[in-house]
């Protein structure tokens, strides 16, 4: 299969280059696009499993990423009353998270292009990512975060694998901004979602589903910041259809924090904009944006797939983190919690049939916000080193 680019709005063909991440003509996001015969077999296992169906032509940079499990979940289909529901937890991935499957990908393509340098604006996941992968492949990287709004733990992963890493003073929408100026001179490689070929390592996620299953589950639920992962996954549900691997595709949930949802508010007052929300503001730091730059691609996910999106509170998604990691013993970052989140929203309003089967996706690991978990939880009791002390902490 050959890959090429293609504009998301125009639908014109665009020539590939490095830090080419937008229509010449118009302006508009980018897809990857193949042509040819679809492939007859997979090989190995995680991302590259699916290698002809990537935009790859050289070794991949990898670490073994993707291949994550896909949890069956009995206590939560009793508590929801649905007959299967399941959890992809890409937190199980080597830096705990959804970003390594784009990263090996982006990482592998900067390499492909040519380039030496690069970079990323991140709530904390993708610097995280990206820091591991640049340092794999041998490349400088640089990152800016929101100063103040990043969690320790992936501050800490980016910092150890030697990235540059800068604390902007400004939300992660100011610090995307900046990072894009910064490649436009061509120095440093962008590896924000914007990149089309990034998003085609995420579309994997979708295609383990699908063969694990045996079919596409009839509803996949997600959180959506930045609004790659929705638009990759249903990217991968859609090619999985066309080359006739199945015969199905899901319908798409987003969910969103409540004080950064402006893709909610667009799709349930039907608009193919967004109107940005100027300080996003959640406990859900991974999805703590404003101004998705996917949101087109989102948008056209959920008109596609006749999904739907839903806001949930902070007090819902510390719930739903709660619930994962003590009814099913999965342990997630906040961000991750907002998928049971928002189901349970949706279950709530009698808009999930008891039949469907439901896959979850959880997009980071539980020690990626140990703070949170902290000031939730509380601390361990403290108890003198005697059986009388232990028995009356016990019975306390």
């Amino acid at each position: 299969m050959k890959p090429g680019l293609r504009c998301f709005d125009c639908h014109r063909p665009v020539h590939a280059a490095a830090n080419q991440h937008h229509c010449p003509r118009c302006g508009g996001l980018l897809d990857v696009i193949y042509t040819g015969l679809r492939p007859r077999r997979f090989h190995g296992r995680g991302v590259w499993r699916y290698k002809a169906m990537l935009p790859c032509r050289i070794p991949p940079v990898t670490l073994q990423e993707g291949a994550t499990p896909l949890y069956r979940c009995p206590r939560l289909e009793e508590e929801l009353g649905l007959r299967e529901v399941y959890v992809k937890h890409e937190g199980m991935n080597p830096t705990g998270s959804f970003k390594d499957r784009g990263m090996t990908v982006g990482v592998t393509m900067a390499l492909q292009l040519g380039m030496k340098r690069v970079a990323c604006a991140s709530t904390g996941n993708t610097s995280a990512s990206l820091s591991l992968y640049a340092a794999k492949a041998g490349l400088d990287c640089v990152v800016l975060l929101p100063q103040g709004k990043v969690a320790l733990g992936k501050i800490s992963q980016a910092m150890m694998h030697g990235a540059r890493v800068l604390s902007i003073k400004g939300n992660f929408d100011a610090s995307l901004k900046l990072v894009a100026q910064l490649c436009e001179s061509g120095e440093f490689y962008l590896l924000n979602s914007v990149n089309a070929y990034r998003l085609e390592g995420q579309k994997t996620a979708a295609y383990e589903i699908c063969e694990e299953l045996g079919r596409a589950p009839d509803r996949l639920v997600l959180p959506v910041g930045n609004a790659g992962n929705i638009s990759a996954y249903w990217k991968g549900f859609d090619e999985f259809q066309w080359w006739g691997y199945v015969k199905n595709r899901p319908r798409m949930l987003g969910v969103q924090a409540q004080g950064a949802a402006p893709i909610v508010h667009a799709h349930q007052t039907g608009k193919r904009e967004v109107t940005p929300v100027r300080k996003p503001e959640t406990v859900a730091t991974a999805i703590r944006i404003g101004n998705p730059v996917n949101a087109p691609k989102a948008i056209r996910a959920l008109q596609q797939s006749k999904g739907d999106m839903v806001a949930v509170t902070d007090k819902e998604i510390l719930q739903a983190q709660r619930d994962l990691a003590r009814l099913e013993g999965i342990g997630v970052e906040p961000a991750s919690a907002a998928s049971l989140a928002g189901l349970r929203k949706m279950v709530k309003q009698k808009e999930i049939a008891r039949g469907e089967t439901i896959v979850m996706v959880t997009t980071g690991h539980l020690l990626k916000d140990p703070e949170t978990i902290l000031q939730e939880c509380g601390r361990p009791t403290e108890v003198e080193g005697n059986m009388g002390a232990l028995k009356r902490a016990l019975l306390a």
